[in-house]
C-alpha cells in the first residue's frame, strides 16, 4: 500500500508548473524553451541575433519633469513626449510580431487561440498602448480646457401630469476657451 503522501514528497523541490506537467505528462515552458534552444544553436551561428535587451529611455528625465508638473498641460507635455519616444520601438516590435506570425503563410488558415493568430493579437495590443494613454492624455485635457457644461437646474414640478419644458435652444458657435 503507499502512503497517502507520497506524492506530496516526491514533488518537493517543484513548482506547480511542473507538478502539474508531471501528473498530465506535458512539457513545462522551460522544458519548451530549453528544446528549442538546443535545437536552434546551429541556425543562430549562422545569423546571430543580439541577446541584450533593446535600449531603454532614461526615465529620470520624466520622471523629473513630472515631479516639476503643476498643470495638465504640463503633465500632457510629459505624456506625449514619452509617447513619441516609444512609438517608433513599440511599431517596430508590432512590426516583427505580424511578420512571425505571417511566417510560412500559417495565419492564412488559423483558428481563433492559435499562434498566429495570438501573434497578432500581441502586435495589436503593443500599439494599442499608446493610444490607450493617448485617450486618458485626452481626458485630462478636455476636462481641463473643454468641460461637459453643466445641466441646467431642474424646476419644480408644480402640476401633476404635465410634461417637462422643452430645452432651450443649442448654442451657437463655440464659447470662450475652446
Amino acid at each position: 500500500m503507499r502512503h497517502p503522501d507520497f506524492e506530496l514528497y516526491d514533488n518537493v523541490g517543484r513548482d506547480a508548473e511542473q507538478i502539474a506537467a508531471a501528473h498530465f505528462g506535458i512539457a513545462t515552458r522551460g522544458d519548451l524553451l530549453r528544446w528549442a534552444r538546443r535545437d536552434a544553436e546551429p541556425f543562430l551561428a549562422e545569423h546571430p541575433l543580439p541577446a541584450e535587451p533593446f535600449p531603454v529611455p532614461d526615465p529620470a528625465l520624466y520622471l523629473a519633469a513630472l515631479a516639476a508638473a503643476e498643470t495638465p498641460a504640463e503633465v500632457s507635455a510629459v505624456t506625449q513626449r514619452l509617447l513619441d519616444a516609444a512609438q517608433p520601438a513599440l511599431s517596430t516590435i508590432s512590426d516583427l510580431l505580424v511578420a512571425i506570425a505571417r511566417w510560412g503563410d500559417r495565419h492564412r488558415s488559423a483558428e481563433q487561440g492559435s499562434a498566429p493568430k495570438l501573434l497578432m493579437e500581441a502586435a495589436s495590443r503593443s500599439l494599442a498602448v499608446l493610444a490607450l494613454a493617448d485617450e486618458a492624455d485626452l481626458a485630462v485635457l478636455r476636462a481641463e480646457y473643454d468641460p461637459t457644461p453643466t445641466p441646467p437646474p431642474r424646476t419644480p414640478k408644480t402640476t401633476q401630469g404635465l410634461p417637462p419644458a422643452p430645452p432651450g435652444p443649442p448654442p451657437a458657435g463655440p464659447t470662450a476657451g475652446r
